[in-house]
């Protein structure tokens, strides 16, 4: 089976940044497709983008979530000699990202630098020794070399709080197969889905809310917004699911329904439709119990805005890193999920 048009959406989608708090380049895309579908949707206080399919019973609605912020870093200071020290945004480490470019999204501009571990030609009387023998590398040990003079990056709206990511000629995204290798599959492979999904569903019986939720890297803020004010019969988050040993999940084109994570156990009676949509759309799927991990939905779940809750995912190996996905995982949670909106 061809996946090229999913790899292409993503590739595009990928190409976005969206570090949390900071996603006006992902929104300014997401409304462009959205708008080219047709479909009604609209930016929301908490910076959700939220696209509407209305159902034949207007008095009853579920959401499907899929967050569009990504992992990063926030700058902490500026030094005088330009350099950058910075902090994780969400869960970043800095040995997932090695030396390398990364953009810095200042207010007036984009700069672009290098994030850097020191060298590695010392002795013990500099602390990138340790790095070598017995100590990984750390945030309050790297720092970002700009080359710039503070002037310059004032002049960029580079400050305190300012975001960094990968820099975008890192993150194109590579093909293997049927398989998708790039940075920040988490979460775009997932808004890929919501758009597939966007184009899909005509008319289901109840009305579908198509979020693409803010802020989920840093405590799913922007999904509690948005479930703390509509009323939901069902809420499922799109995610990516950890491959590794300790979880009961095979890698390939198999999607995952989690049954528990880190913030609790899903609906069971959810899980049950959603594995009866899989068999009536003659898709696969499995389920996994796993921890230090949680979605839109179970964070919602465990604070009471929604009764029933579920994620379903994609297996992806180096998540929070530089991941891979089967592309047919991805296209087989649209398959699922249509074919649960159009059963209710």
């Amino acid at each position: 089976m061809s996946y090229e048009p999913l790899f292409s959406q993503i590739a595009d989608l990928v190409l976005c940044h969206s570090p949390s708090g900071a996603e006006a380049e992902i929104n300014q895309r997401l409304i462009t497709l959205f708008s080219a579908l047709n479909v009604e949707h609209w930016q929301d206080e908490a910076d959700n983008l939220i696209a509407q399919i209305p159902g034949r019973d207007p008095n009853r609605a579920i959401a499907i979530t899929a967050h569009k912020d990504e992992i990063g870093m926030l700058v902490k200071t500026i030094y005088a000699d330009g350099r950058l020290s910075v902090r994780k945004l969400g869960g970043a480490f800095p040995w997932v990202y090695g030396e390398g470019v990364v953009d810095v999204l200042g207010d007036q501009a984009v700069l672009s630098g290098i994030l850097s571990f020191g060298s590695r030609h010392v002795s013990h009387e500099s602390p990138q020794k340790a790095q070598q023998e017995t100590q990984s590398v750390t945030w309050e040990t790297a720092w970002i070399e700009t080359k710039r003079t503070p002037a310059e990056l004032a002049e960029a709206g580079i400050r305190a709080g300012s975001r960094v990511v990968v820099g975008k000629h890192r993150k194109a995204p590579f093909r293997m197969g049927d398989y998708i290798a790039s940075y920040t599959l988490d979460n775009k492979a997932s808004l890929a889905i919501l758009l597939d999904l966007a184009a899909r569903l005509k008319e289901p019986p109840v009305t579908v809310y198509l979020v693409a939720s803010a802020k989920e890297e840093v405590g799913a803020l922007g999904a509690l917004y948005f479930t703390q004010r509509q009323r939901l019969e069902a809420l499922i988050a799109l995610e990516i699911c950890p491959l590794s040993s300790e979880y009961a999940i095979q890698s390939g084109d198999v999607p995952v329904l989690l049954s528990q994570d880190g913030y609790g156990i899903y609906d069971e009676g959810l899980n049950h439709e959603l594995r009866l949509a899989a068999t009536h759309a003659r898709a696969p799927i499995q389920q996994a119990v796993i921890s230090g991990f949680g979605s839109d939905a179970s964070i919602a779940m465990k604070f009471g805005h929604v009764a029933r809750a579920a994620c379903l995912g994609f297996p992806t190996h180096n998540t929070h890193g530089y991941e891979i996905a089967h592309l047919g995982a991805i296209a087989h949670c649209t398959d699922i999920l249509e074919r649960y909106c159009n059963d209710l």
